[in-house]
């Protein structure tokens, strides 16, 4: 059996809508056996699908080709995640360090992304508030 690599992503949970499979196949992020793969591409028992969702490139074995979206429960019978160990790791570390350095132009840090920097930054500096040193 054959199904849509768009539907399949959504069908097992990898992406919350569709369009947002269809989005990820168009941009290049999704191969199958290592080949780029647009949405209507066709997946079948045994390809492999990697999936990019930075900073991580989770892979996934097809069991199972299906289009109709099923309970998590019945998900290890359709697809099984066989994402290298060092990928968490990588989640992991991006996790840790996300909140130290901001993206340009994403605003002012709120008042809970003041708490996080200073929490982390005290053990380090030794001291317990930043106004003092301004």
């Amino acid at each position: 059996m054959e199904a849509r690599l768009d539907k399949w992503l959504w069908a097992v949970r990898i992406f919350k809508t569709r369009t947002l499979a269809a989005d990820a196949c168009k941009n290049g992020r999704v191969q199958i056996n290592g080949a780029a793969a647009k949405p209507a591409r066709l997946v079948k028992e045994g390809d492999t699908v990697s999936v990019r969702k930075p900073p991580v490139t989770y892979t996934f074995k097809v069991l199972q080709a299906i289009e109709k979206r099923v309970g998590a429960r019945l998900l290890p019978d359709i697809v099984e995640n066989i994402t290298d160990p060092t990928q968490y790791e990588l989640l992991e570390m991006s996790k840790i360090s996300g909140f130290v350095s901001r993206a340009k132009g994403t605003g002012r840090p709120t008042k809970k992304d003041r708490r996080d920097m200073d929490d982390f930054l005290t053990p380090i500096y030794g001291f317990d508030d930043w106004d003092d040193e301004l």
